[in-house]
């Protein structure tokens, strides 16, 4: 297992990290959940991915039971704010009361004294961005969190985030999680530089576009019948961005590189994320046990450079975001 600095911070975390969107709590039964865990800690994996959202709240609750049986001090543990957690006008967005109110209870359904990475899962333009550092600086130093971060925002945002806290005296944001794949490369013209010049890591999400880099998706024909694309309650983000025969068809080319160096189509994949100077770690997403140890050996993939350029090729970025 490979480990990498979050940005320019102290802790360092695994290159793969288990994740917990829509399968912990939902669609994964709790002793394989427990499996991924233990498989993760066996193969040095050391962190865990998790949002207060996730299932309403249940994705924390199972990772909690599960945790709790590891030392504390062997695991990273994120989590996420800023989604509707209830009826209430309070219960979303980045306010300081329901930052505060939503650490308190994901600490609860995670059954521990504080979160390692605290993300704000998505920007709120309702909220100053100053009012939501000062809540995350409060945290931190009640020993709530340790460090804060965000998820899907801006280059902007997080600057503007960036020169408001050391103008206030409060820790930055250290962490960007942002979708990324080949599939989708949207973060490279503007998001990577910003956090490379703010000393930011990214632990990106959906590296394998919700399965669609894997390989097990076939040009004209139908989903597998247990995927997650024959699932029309969990496949509508994928079909939207990602489904799509022209997408499938270079996914086969893919998996043509992919044997040359005897891996997998999704280990390239995550392979190809990790060669990105800007991304510390990718996060998977799985439901079967197999899936996840077929992740976890991307870790330790060095991908040769011509291959790298060989993947951007096939996968270029889209016109609207080419230089």
């Amino acid at each position: 297992m490979q480990y990498r600095h979050l940005g320019k911070w102290g802790v360092q975390i695994s290159t793969v990290g288990l994740g917990s969107w829509l399968t912990f709590g939902l669609h994964v039964d709790d002793d394989v959940a427990a499996e991924c865990v233990k498989v993760a800690f066996d193969s040095g994996v050391n962190w865990f991915d998790t949002a207060n959202a996730y299932a309403n709240g249940q994705a924390e609750v199972v990772f909690g039971k599960i945790l709790k049986d590891y030392p504390r001090e062997s695991f990273v543990l994120a989590t996420k704010v800023w989604a509707p957690m209830g009826p209430g006008v309070n219960d979303r967005g980045l306010s300081a009361k329901h930052i505060r109110e939503q650490c308190h209870a994901s600490l609860r359904r995670l059954q521990t004294d504080y979160i390692d990475i605290y993300q704000c899962h998505r920007p709120d333009p309702g909220t100053p961005v100053e009012e939501t550092i000062r809540v995350m600086e409060d945290l931190a130093r009640e020993g709530k969190i340790l460090y804060w971060g965000c998820s899907e925002w801006p280059a902007s945002l997080m600057q503007e985030a960036y020169d408001t806290a050391y103008r206030i005296g409060a820790r930055p944001l250290a962490s960007n999680q942002p979708r990324y794949s080949l599939l989708w490369r949207n973060p490279e013209p503007e998001v990577f530089p910003t956090t490379q010049k703010l000393g930011m890591g990214n632990v990106v999400f959906s590296p394998l576009a919700h399965g669609v880099l894997t390989g097990k998706y076939l040009p004209g024909q139908a989903p597998p019948p247990d995927s997650r694309g024959a699932d029309e309650a969990k496949n509508k983000i994928m079909t939207d961005l990602y489904l799509k025969d022209a997408n499938l068809r270079r996914v086969q080319k893919l998996g043509k590189l992919a044997e040359k160096l005897g891996i997998t189509t999704a280990q390239l994949a995550l392979a190809w994320c990790l060669k990105h100077p800007a991304v510390t770690s990718v996060i998977g997403g799985v439901t079967k046990v197999s899936q996840w140890r077929d992740n976890i050996a991307a870790a330790d993939i060095e991908l040769p450079d011509d291959i790298y350029r060989k993947c951007c090729d096939l996968f270029p970025l889209p016109e609207t975001l080419a230089p």
